[in-house]
Formats: structure tokens, C-alpha cells, sequence
């Protein structure tokens, strides 16, 4: 029988392997975790995700909607397992977080083709290898590929953000609503007056760091920490993640600026700050996070966290089928080939994964359509200046000649041209 290996089984190494084994290909799936820990992850369970439960916006007119709904087209089990867990949040795909993972962990274990090996991956096995060991790939590991491709690989840091108890938080000030009521009231949102915001600005750009040990600090944008974010100007913050326009509340003074906390579990005992990715102390946290409205009681159940996520110079190192250059047996998958966000990693996971079962089937590699989200995201990973090269979400800026009104007959193009990828596949 035909076997790949595949090291990581964050969410490009869950989505590649279930894609695998369901086409009667057997999987040796090598996880570190729980044997080796990572300073960001918590739980066991393959595909945790760990700095936030939302899997962005739901709704095609969002580059990030548009890649779900492509994946779901070419049978992806991540997102049939997201929409299965789903809990409120408004135009978010937002999961229970451990129900999300717990689900997929599974899948996976009772997957008569996917053999699951608990233990490091230091050098890169023969055969065909899906090397999808994420972000926070080990340093024995990273060392290997460093060795294997003759260069450091690259990295830049990453922040997750605070999770809080519902029930400390004091409904009386916070209160419920999307922005542009979005069809339900899945947020609760805390609104500052001038007065308030200045205090808490003013102790978040004076909060204490913690310590990083690396050199090089190279926040990726759509995670940059909140103080990072602050430091930019004393407005910056009321025109992102505290943006108070469309949740205004019948009733209560215009808000100057609004913190949003999103719903992280099933029971909805557990709240994320949205957008406070943050490298303060843990003590600064509650401190400075206490003095949002709302808040000043808050327990926390989880504290921000800072941690180094390593990528490829994907453009210099990556055939069009995501395999090496120096080695096609090794292919990239995840965030470590320089996508960026959980749909993107699995995305590529699923890609990385079409890809070899062609190669198994002794067909070539099929181009995905570049007119698809999917194929451009691919096609900007292979095709980017390797001098300037950084990882990159789902955006339509990612299309030639793209703009607003044109929209719709971009959406539509892609969808009809991933439902025709996927006949040519089959």
C-alpha cells in the first residue's frame, strides 16, 4: 500500500492526512505533543487552535469566506468539522475551541489508514513527507531543514490574547450586539468615554514587556501585540480592534471606543478579547485589561501570550506543488510555507495533499485555477519576491486588477472555476 508521512498534526497536517486516508493512502501522522509541549499549546488534541476560535468571516464577499467555501467544494474535513461546531459569532465562523479540536482528534485516531506516531521528529524520514510541523516547529527539527536548505529559515513573532470568565464580567456595563447587527447579539462589548480610554492608553503603552529571548522581532501585522499597535498613535487603537462605529446602544451616550469580547466555548462561559494579542506581563495583563469598562472584576482564564512562529522563504524553496526544490519528496504545508492564519494552513494542507495523491496516481500536478483564492494565495507563495518575502493571508488584493465593484464576478469566476478544478481532479 502507498504511505506518506506526515510531521504535525496541527490543521494543514489533519486536513492532509484525513484527505490522504480517505483516498486509500496510509498515513504515518508524527505529533511531538503532548510527549513535547510548545509554550502556546494547552491541550492534547491535534488541531488546537491557539490564539483565537474564530475561523473569520463566514460571508463570500470575505477573502477568507470565499477559501472556506473553495475548500469545502474540494471535500475538506476541517471546515465540515468548523460548521459543525460552530457557536455564535455573528459573521464569524467561530467553534468551540475544545470541542473543534477534540472532534478532529477523533476523526483521526479511528482512521483505519492514519497511523499515529506520539513522538519529535528531528530528521525528515525517506519517502514521501508532508513537512506541516507548523509555526512552532522544534528547534531540533528547524535545525534539520536549516542544514537541509542551507539557510536560517525566517521567523517572526506572534501573540494570542487574554480569555476571560463570563461571569465576572459586569453585564450592567457591557453589554451585547454585533457590529451593524449582524442577525445576533454574539459579542459583548465594553465602551470606554474619553476619559476612560486616555487612563487605559495611557497605561498600555507603559505596560511592562515581557522578556523575548530571540533577537529579531518581526510582528506579523494582522497579530501584531495591542501595545505594539498602540504605540503607533493614541488614535490607532479607536480605528481597529476598539473601533466604536455600529455598536452604538439605544439608550447609552455614543462610545468613544469599544473592546469586543467573542464568545470562545459552547456554553458560553468563556469570552476572547478581540485584538488584544498582547506580550505584556501577565501581572500588566490584569492590571491594564481591568481597566476596561466592564472588566474591572474580570477572571482570567488565560493570559496573552508571545511566541515565535518560523517560516520558509517559500518563493526560493518551493516547486508549484509546494515540494522542495533540493528534495520533491519533502513537501511544505501550513504556516511554515508562509501562509498565514488556520483556513490558509489547512488550505494548503489540502492542496499539498490533492497534489500527492495525483503524484501517487502517476498523473502530473494540476495548476489550481490562480483566478480561485486558493490558487492565488498559492500562486503569490511560489510566485513572491524571495528578497521580500513575508507570510500572507486570504485577500483579494491578491487578484490582478481587482477593486469593490468588480466583486462579485471575481467570487463567481472562483467558484466556478474550483467546482471545475475539482472535475478535472476526479
Amino acid at each position: 500500500m502507498q504511505k506518506v508521512n506526515i510531521i504535525g498534526a496541527g490543521l494543514a497536517g489533519v486536513e492532509a492526512a484525513l484527505y490522504l486516508a480517505n483516498r486509500g493512502i496510509s498515513v504515518d501522522l508524527f505529533e511531538m505533543r503532548p510527549k513535547k509541549n510548545t509554550l502556546a499549546h494547552k491541550t492534547p488534541y491535534f488541531a488546537e487552535l491557539v490564539c483565537s476560535n474564530s475561523l473569520k468571516n463566514k460571508m463570500l464577499t470575505n477573502a477568507c469566506g470565499l477559501l472556506k467555501e473553495e475548500m469545502n467544494i474540494l471535500g475538506s474535513t476541517i471546515i465540515k468539522v468548523a460548521n459543525k461546531v460552530a457557536i455564535p459569532g455573528g459573521n464569524a465562523l467561530v467553534v468551540d475551541r475544545e470541542l473543534f479540536s477534540k472532534t478532529l482528534d477523533k476523526i483521526v485516531r479511528e482512521h483505519p489508514l492514519i497511523n499515529v506516531i506520539n513522538e519529535e521528529v528531528i530528521n525528515i524520514p525517506e519517502g514521501i513527507t508532508i513537512v506541516a510541523s507548523g509555526p512552532l516547529t522544534s528547534k531540533g527539527l528547524e535545525k534539520t531543514l536549516s542544514n537541509l536548505l542551507g539557510e536560517e529559515s525566517l521567523f517572526f513573532f506572534d501573540a494570542s490574547a487574554p480569555l476571560v470568565e463570563f461571569s465576572s464580567i459586569d453585564m450592567e456595563i457591557a453589554y451585547f450586539k454585533s457590529r451593524y447587527d449582524q442577525g445576533d447579539d454574539s459579542y459583548i462589548n465594553c465602551p470606554f468615554t474619553k476619559d476612560e480610554y486616555d487612563i487605559f492608553y495611557n497605561e498600555l503603552i507603559k505596560g511592562k514587556i515581557a522578556l523575548v529571548h530571540e533577537f529579531d522581532k518581526k510582528y506579523f501585522s494582522a497579530c501584531m501585540p495591542i501595545e505594539v499597535l498602540a504605540k503607533k498613535g493614541k488614535h490607532t487603537l479607536r480605528y481597529g480592534p476598539l473601533k466604536p462605529k455600529g455598536l452604538e446602544k439605544e439608550g447609552r451616550p455614543q462610545p468613544y471606543a469599544v473592546a469586543q469580547l467573542r464568545q470562545d466555548n459552547a456554553l458560553a462561559t468563556l469570552y476572547n478579547l478581540v485584538g488584544f494579542q498582547t506580550n505584556l506581563t501577565y501581572g500588566e495583563q490584569e492590571r491594564i485589561f481591568r481597566l476596561i469598562p466592564g472588566l474591572k472584576n474580570a477572571k482570567f482564564t488565560r493570559f496573552g501570550l508571545m511566541h515565535r512562529n518560523t517560516y520558509l522563504n517559500a518563493p526560493k524553496l518551493l516547486n508549484p506543488d509546494m515540494s522542495l526544490k533540493i528534495n520533491p519528496n519533502i513537501y511544505i504545508a501550513g504556516q511554515l510555507s508562509g501562509v498565514e492564519g488556520y483556513v490558509e494552513s489547512a488550505a494548503s494542507g489540502l492542496y499539498v495533499a490533492i497534489n500527492i495523491v495525483r503524484r501517487l496516481n502517476k498523473l502530473k500536478t494540476l495548476q489550481i485555477p490562480p483566478q480561485t483564492m486558493l490558487g492565488a494565495l498559492i500562486n503569490y507563495i511560489i510566485k513572491a519576491s524571495p528578497k521580500h518575502f513575508t507570510p500572507m493571508n486570504a485577500n483579494f488584493g491578491l487578484f490582478p486588477m481587482h477593486s469593490k465593484k468588480e466583486r462579485e464576478q471575481y467570487i463567481n469566476n472562483a467558484l466556478d472555476a474550483i467546482k471545475l478544478y475539482k472535475e478535472e481532479l476526479e
